[in-house]
């Protein structure tokens, strides 16, 4: 019975997590920098360059090697070829230091798309991604955010199967609102 319980408590937690929108439509996303890795290599990412190169989906993720955050992760480093073709750049951030990031860029990321470090939480905090049970780990939270710095979509589920497809169709949305129109 307690199983059942416990079970029934998860499920109803899940659903409130993925009907919280952290930062709503329309708003401005702030622009950050961070020390990010991709491939295992290290370098500077800031989201206002990004931006300036089209759409950024912005993930947030528990920690790395986690079973959840690795299945993103590979999810993500799948449907790259579909994100490029609309434009997108994909970077996941976590709490976790730059030195485990690069080791998760390489395998769970597959050398696909870069990963940053958000060890102070400054990032988190800005994006409303903070986990309620822990606010020293992001909450799942993935964001499509428009070259003008605007959120266009956002998705909260701690469930990790529904973050790529929710934001290629998000993506997909805007880019076909916006086919012919320059970047900025």
């Amino acid at each position: 019975m307690r199983r059942y319980l416990a079970l029934a408590l998860t499920i109803v937690l899940l659903a409130s997590q993925a009907a919280y929108a952290a930062l709503p439509d329309g708003a401005k996303a702030p622009l950050f920098t961070a020390t990010a890795t991709l491939g295992g290599k290290t370098y500077p990412f800031s989201l206002a360059k990004a931006l300036n190169k089209g759409p950024v989906v912005l993930y947030f993720y528990l920690a790395a090697f986690t079973p959840g955050c690795t299945l993103e992760a590979h999810l993500f480093a799948e449907a790259m070829p579909k994100f490029k073709a609309l434009g997108a750049t994909v970077i996941g951030v976590s709490h976790d230091q730059i030195a485990k990031l690069k080791r998760f860029s390489v395998s769970a990321c597959r050398k696909k798309f870069p990963v940053a470090a958000d060890t102070t939480g400054r990032i988190m905090r800005a994006y409303d991604a903070v986990l309620p049970s822990n606010p020293l780990l992001a909450n799942r939270v993935s964001y499509v955010i428009t070259p003008n710095d605007r959120i266009f979509y956002s998705y909260t589920s701690l469930d990790p199967r529904r973050h790529v497809a929710n934001t290629l169709r998000a993506l997909r949305r805007w880019d076909a609102a916006h086919k012919g129109h320059a970047v900025h």
